[in-house]
């Protein structure tokens, strides 16, 4: 987040600097020129992203018609907001990154790298996958190492053999309750009595 915030801090610096050096280095281009260019970029960038806006706005509604989910176009919406701005704002590298964001040749792959790279990872990290399908459907995702964990504990302590006179059920109104008497004896499978229900293992 700091990281995002020091980088629009160092966008006006860089306006600054770029107008400066333009305004020093070229003799037909003054101040006043410069300010006019900028008034003027912002003007046609602003009626650009008036333009994209309507087109957006058509393209959502046939999505919704449709019965297709307007990820795209919503995307699309917020980047002609920041174009927006960036365009309102007077500077050269504002004016540059405005029209970048306004210009359909060059918004779809900026569209593409924050649909693939910002936002489906934060919406699966939120949903735990739901958000791009990738989900559990056999299984759990620790099962491995549950299995493992398992093992672990089996051979660490023993496992324990339920003889027939170790459980017993009892039915109160209809439903069933177990009770088990593990006792104190831990045996393991290669002590196995003969005797034991299988059925109750």
């Amino acid at each position: 987040m700091l990281r995002w915030i020091f980088a629009l801090l160092l966008i006006p610096f860089l306006d600054a600097v770029i107008l400066a050096i333009v305004v020093s280095q070229t003799t037909y281009i003054g101040w006043v020129g410069m300010v006019l260019l900028v008034v003027l970029t912002g003007l046609v960038g602003m009626l650009l992203v008036r333009a994209e806006g309507r087109r957006t706005i058509r393209k959502m509604q046939r999505s919704m018609a449709q019965g297709k989910p307007p990820t795209n176009e919503l995307l699309d919406g917020g980047l002609l907001i920041a174009a927006g701005a960036f365009l309102l704002t007077p500077g050269l590298v504002t004016d540059i990154i405005g029209f970048l964001l306004v210009v359909p040749l060059t918004r779809l792959p900026i569209r593409a790298a924050l649909k693939r790279f910002v936002i489906v990872p934060y919406a699966d990290k939120k949903t735990g996958g739901f958000a791009s399908g990738k989900v559990w459907t056999f299984g759990f995702p620790d099962e491995g190492m549950a299995r493992e964990s398992t093992q672990t504990s089996s051979a660490d302590g023993g496992t324990y053999d339920l003889g027939a006179d170790d459980y017993s059920v009892d039915a109160n109104n209809g439903e069933e309750s177990y009770t088990i008497d593990f006792g104190n004896e831990s045996t393991t499978d290669e002590l196995d009595d003969d005797t034991d229900d299988p059925s109750a293992r």
